[in-house]
């Protein structure tokens, strides 16, 4: 993969992974229809090594609030450590590694996992989008909030005061 060697592909770097960034902001967030503009139309996704697998952006945006909408599933998810390079001048390939977690308040569960994604981004109409999105799993474990008895949630982004 070849690395960025000009200006202009330095200032799409930061580009890129700002798109990365607002991409993960608002799946957290569930700002669907801001999450779709972080997508080109055609765009495909491979979540859970594969396990569920969308082509084109309404599939892929339907999909997430089936799994994360309820305010009673929160998620946090960093991207960090991006391998970025430029396959030709409107297109990159990104490497980044994946720190998540998943509160469900609902079964009173937590998911803790670390993947790495590994991205696709296109130029269109001079603005990067992802086309590609896929991550595989380095480890996922997951417990019950009952075993842990120390556990006190304060605040979440819903619902203040939650005990």
């Amino acid at each position: 993969m070849g690395r960025a060697e000009t200006w202009q592909q330095l200032v799409d770097l930061e580009t890129i992974k700002q798109l990365k960034f607002r991409d993960l902001r608002h799946l957290d967030l569930k700002e669907w229809d801001q999450l779709r503009e972080c997508f080109c139309e055609d765009a495909r996704a491979a979540y859970a090594d594969g396990q569920y697998s969308f082509q084109g952006l309404d599939a892929i945006v339907d999909f997430l609030p089936e799994v994360l909408g309820s305010t009673d599933r929160l998620s946090l998810h960093r991207c960090h450590h991006p391998e970025i390079c430029f396959l030709g001048v409107d297109t990159a390939r990104g490497r980044w590694a994946l720190d998540d977690l998943v509160i469900d308040r609902a079964s009173s569960t937590i998911l803790q996992g670390a993947a790495y994604y590994e991205d696709d981004y296109i130029r269109l109409g001079g603005e990067w989008k992802i086309s590609f999105t896929s991550y595989r799993r380095v480890f996922e474990q997951l417990w019950r909030e009952r075993d842990l008895p120390s556990l006190v949630r304060k605040v979440s982004w819903w619902r203040e005061g939650d005990e």
